[in-house]
This record gives C-alpha cells, sequence and structure tokens, in this order.
C-alpha cells in the first residue's frame, strides 16, 4: 500500500515503533479472512507431482478461467505469477510462520514498547493486565529479559517480542529500571490474554458529533464498537464519523457485525462468487446500535479488505457519506492447500462485490486498462482537468465499475505541503519519536496536555532543543527544508507527545484538531 504522504509515514511509524504485548490474531483470522484448509497431499516425487497438483488445484478452485496449458513445464512461482498478486507458493518454513504467528498459540503480558537507543522503554502498560498487576508501570526500561540482557544490545525487533509473548500461563522474568531510579528490580510476569479494546479512538467532536477510529477488524470489533456506541449516545451523540483510514482489514465476521449496526434489517453486506464458487451472501439481520443518524466514513489508499467491505455497503445503500481517498482494492478470497512437506498453496478463490455488483478488487493486469486507471486517479487528484485520453473524465467515471475500491463521495486532496526529504528523514530515522520520548515527554504530564489541547503547542525552547538533538545525530540540517518543514514539526512532535502521555485516544484527539477530511466530513454532516 501507498506510503507516501507525511499522514500515513507518522502513522505507520506510530504503529511499527510500539508493540502491544497482549494483542494477537489466531487460526481464525485466516478462516474470517477466507481462508480455508485441507488436509497435506504426499508426494513421492515432491517436485514433478508437486507442480502437477498445483496445477489441477488451479483448473478445480481458481478464481478465473486459466488455459492450464500455459502453465506446464513453468517453475512453481513463474506459474503463479500467471495468476494475481495474492496467489502464493509458501515453502515450509514461510507456511509454518504463517501459522504460528496466526495460529492464536501467542499472547502477552500486555505492555505498549519503544526501542530508545537501543533499550526497550515501556510507553503504556494494559490497566488490570499481567504487566500492570505485576507493577511495571509507563517509563520503565527493561534492561534484561529471562537470561538475555536487551539493553545496549541492537536486537532485531522480532527478536525482543520472542522473548516477551509466549503460551498463556508460562513466565517471563523482566529486569527493570523505573524512572529517575537506579536500583533494580525483578518481575515475574505470567503471560495471558489481555483484553485491548480494537477503538483507537471514541470521543465527541461537539455536542453532536462523534469520532471513532478503528484501524484493523479485530476478533470484537463489533462488540467494541456496540459498547463505544452507547457511552457516546449518552453524551448526547447524533451524528458519527466513522474513521477507516489506513486500516488494512481483518477479521470478516467483525466488519459484517459491524456493518450489522448501522445497516437496516435484511440488508445485503457483501457477496463472494468464484468461477468454482457458488455466490455466498452476507445479510443484516436489524436491531443495530446505530440504524439512524447521520454517517461520515473516511477512507484512504490503505484502507483495505474489511474496511473496503464496511465503506462500500454504506455507499451502496446510501447509509453514509464517503470522504477521503480512494481505497486500497483488495477483495480476494483465499484458500490454503498444505502439502506433505510441509509447504503450502494460498490460492485465490473468489472475489468479494459490494451490494451493488462491484467488485472492490482493482485491476493487477498491466497495459491499456493500468493507464486507464492512472488517468483516473490522477483526475481525482485535480492533477488533469483536460481530456487527456479523448474520452473525457466522464467516460473514465463510467469506467469506475472495473476500477476496484471504493471511490469517495467527497474527495479530499491529499495536503503534502511541507513534505520533503529533510522531513522524511528526520521520520524514517525515527528522530521526531526519539526526542519525544527521551526528552520531551519528562518536560510534561498527562493532565497538562488534556487540560489544554485546543491551545497547546511546542514551545521555542523545545523546538531548539529538538534541532540540537538532530545535530547530536550528525543529520546535516538543510535550512531551506527545515523552514519550510517547520509546521509539521511542530505538530507531529505535539500528537507524539499526545500519545506518549494519553495514548492513542489523545493521539487522535491531538491529530484530528487539524485534519482537513474530518473537518469536511464534519461539514457534510451538518
Amino acid at each position: 500500500m501507498k506510503k507516501n504522504t507525511r499522514y500515513n509515514a507518522l502513522i505507520a511509524l506510530t504503529y511499527s515503533a510500539t508493540l502491544i504485548g497482549g494483542m494477537f490474531f489466531g487460526y481464525k483470522f485466516l478462516k474470517d479472512q477466507g481462508y480455508q484448509f485441507h488436509k497435506p497431499v504426499q508426494f513421492a516425487d515432491s517436485n514433478a507431482e508437486k507442480v502437477d497438483e498445483i496445477i489441477h488445484i488451479i483448473n478445480k478452485k481458481y478464481v478465473d478461467e486459466v488455459n492450464a496449458d500455459s502453465l506446464n513445464h513453468l517453475p512453481i512461482d513463474s506459474l503463479l505469477h500467471q495468476l494475481d498478486p495474492h496467489s502464493t507458493y509458501l515453502p515450509p518454513a514461510k507456511a509454518s510462520e504463517m501459522l504460528e504467528t496466526l495460529g492464536g498459540n501467542f499472547e502477552g503480558i500486555g505492555i505498549e514498547y519503544y526501542i530508545l537507543n537501543d533499550t526497550l522503554l515501556v510507553t503504556n502498560v494494559v490497566k488490570d493486565g499481567p504487566a500492570f498487576i505485576a507493577g511495571i508501570r509507563q517509563g520503565d526500561k527493561i534492561l534484561q529479559i529471562d537470561t538475555a540482557i536487551v539493553s545496549g544490545k541492537a536486537l532485531p525487533r522480532e527478536k525482543m517480542v520472542g522473548r516477551i509473548r509466549g503460551r498463556k500461563g508460562t513466565a517471563v522474568k523482566l529486569t527493570i529500571i523505573h524512572p529517575g531510579d537506579t536500583q533494580r528490580m525483578v518481575y515475574t510476569v505470567n503471560r495471558n490474554r489481555v483484553k485491548v479494546s480494537s477503538i483507537d479512538a471514541a470521543y465527541m467532536l461537539n455536542p453532536e458529533t462523534a469520532y471513532v477510529r478503528i484501524s484493523k477488524f479485530g476478533a470484537d470489533t463489533d462488540k467494541d464498537f456496540v459498547e463505544s456506541v452507547r457511552q457516546l449516545k449518552a453524551k448526547g451523540m447524533k451524528k458519527l464519523i466513522l474513521d477507516l483510514r489506513d486500516n488494512g482489514g481483518g477479521y470478516l465476521s467483525a466488519a459484517t457485525g459491524l456493518a450489522n449496526q448501522i445497516l437496516e434489517e435484511n440488508k445485503l453486506i457483501v457477496y463472494t462468487e468464484g468461477k468454482h464458487e457458488p455466490r455466498t451472501d452476507y445479510m443484516t439481520t436489524g436491531g443495530g446500535e446505530f440504524e439512524q443518524g447521520k454517517l461520515a466514513v473516511l477512507i484512504n489508499e490503505n484502507s483495505a479488505s474489511a474496511s473496503e467491505i464496511l465503506a462500500g455497503a454504506v455507499q451502496d445503500w446510501g447509509r453514509g457519506v464517503i470522504v477521503g481517498r480512494r481505497s486500497f482494492g483488495k477483495g480476494l478470497v483465499q484458500e490454503q492447500f498444505p502439502f506433505g512437506d510441509g509447504s503450502a498453496l494460498n490460492l485465490t478463490i473468489a472475489r468479494y462485490y459490494t451490494p451493488s455488483g462491484k467488485s472492490i478488487q482493482k485491476s493487477y493486469k498491466k497495459g491499456y486498462n493500468a493507464y486507464q486507471n492512472e488517468i483516473e486517479d490522477r483526475f481525482n487528484d485535480g492533477e488533469l482537468t483536460s481530456d487527456v485520453t479523448g474520452t473525457g473524465k466522464d467516460s473514465l467515471q463510467r469506467k469506475n465499475l472495473t476500477r476496484g475500491g471504493i471511490r469517495p463521495d467527497i474527495y479530499v486532496k491529499l495536503d503534502t505541503n511541507g513534505y520533503n526529504r529533510f522531513y522524511g528523514k528526520l521520520v524514517a530515522k525515527k528522530v521526531l519519536f526519539d526526542f519525544v520520548y527521551d526528552i520531551l515527554g519528562a518536560r510534561y504530564n498527562a493532565e497538562q496536555l488534556e487540560q489544554k489541547m485546543t491551545k497547546f503547542a511546542i514551545s521555542e525552547s523545545d523546538y531548539s532543543d529538538f534541532l540540537k538533538y538532530i545535530q547530536k545525530r550528525n543529520i546535516p540540517i538543510d535550512p531551506k527544508q527545515l523552514y519550510m518543514a517547520k509546521p509539521l514539526i511542530y505538530n507531529d512532535l505535539k500528537v507524539l507527545l499526545y500519545k506518549y502521555h494519553l495514548g492513542d485516544a489523545g493521539y487522535y484527539k491531538a491529530l484530528n484538531l487539524n485534519d482537513p477530511v474530518v473537518k469536511q466530513a464534519i461539514a457534510s454532516l451538518q
């Protein structure tokens, strides 16, 4: 997915820089994504027979018509390249890793942390989770995990994660230093399942309008949504802005469950169909928590899969207004076929379609169609205004049914002011995060920030210290680019400071104060 904007870069870095130790996705995730599983197929001649079996499976199961003769005598990877980008062959190690990661075997202790100067800094502790009960708090530094010293060692993130998480009931021993203390403390924490709401933020933007942010569809997202809506209704909510930007998907059941909360009874949410797969409809059952009331759904180029299913249903039924930029276009159902040697084939067997019959999947074929798609995207961005192709913009819009993704009702152009190479380097090298977590966080507290949110700004003194911090990192400062990026830097330091002290909810509250998409959504609901 595209990550070519300051907003996307900062969001992506926010999630890559922190980790919820108690979060996990299980075997059911694959099932809800559309994956189905079969018993392993055994081969005597593992290579030749495997290729024949893969061609046989494609003939019986693949979503589209394929000329099998064109696939003969090709190596496995080349064979699958003739299909779609999501049909893949997984060697034994990759297949095992996928099942292990998504198999529900890993749970955790319920912490969020950031790797600062080769040290694990605890940035959040889930209330009433194993780590919280043991006495671990925000700001603690983890020096040792069991017998492994991690402080001062540039260990890859995956190794850090692997040492902390584990099966429910097992214990991990953490050696920690509390903020402002020099004495080491040792905590033994028993891993467990940790309940973390999949709602990143839910609050009132004004007396009638609420904002709910969902960055992924977890197993309980629909239930968490209902709980949030009830709380917001008690505060006077009559209108809702549902933010699905950068939501790459997740559980299909959660997306359809959430759709059931906002659409009336007996409405088609989505259906799947393939050459060898009969049509399957997903319908609402009624009794939703927010069937009435004005609704705006926010999407962008990183909204995919389950988030596109929800946005497509809202748009097709006229239930609300879609605001933002065209979504990613990921709408394929896959089935997994394992082989006796531990390898597996993930094959696309069907597509997702919105209620009106539009395929969510974008075209993955090169050539004229790709060119037409690029021209249309450039029209959307306001980059082109003339009849470039000889067909005109209206004609291009009529081709929308083959374009894939969800096209917003109200398009908000990307704001790239101030985003330059110097700023990009600061984001890529995590300098903004490091400064907030290393220096700035200690200068403020949660109460200060919460009381002054609309008026709070980074001081000139803070900014001056940030420039010194950049110089200590031996990053050359380009005065012209620094001047252009200064407003972004001020805002980013502010929102990251809010994240450090007030978590995701504080982060989005601060971020949304100047978000043009949110402002447009508020206006559209008037």
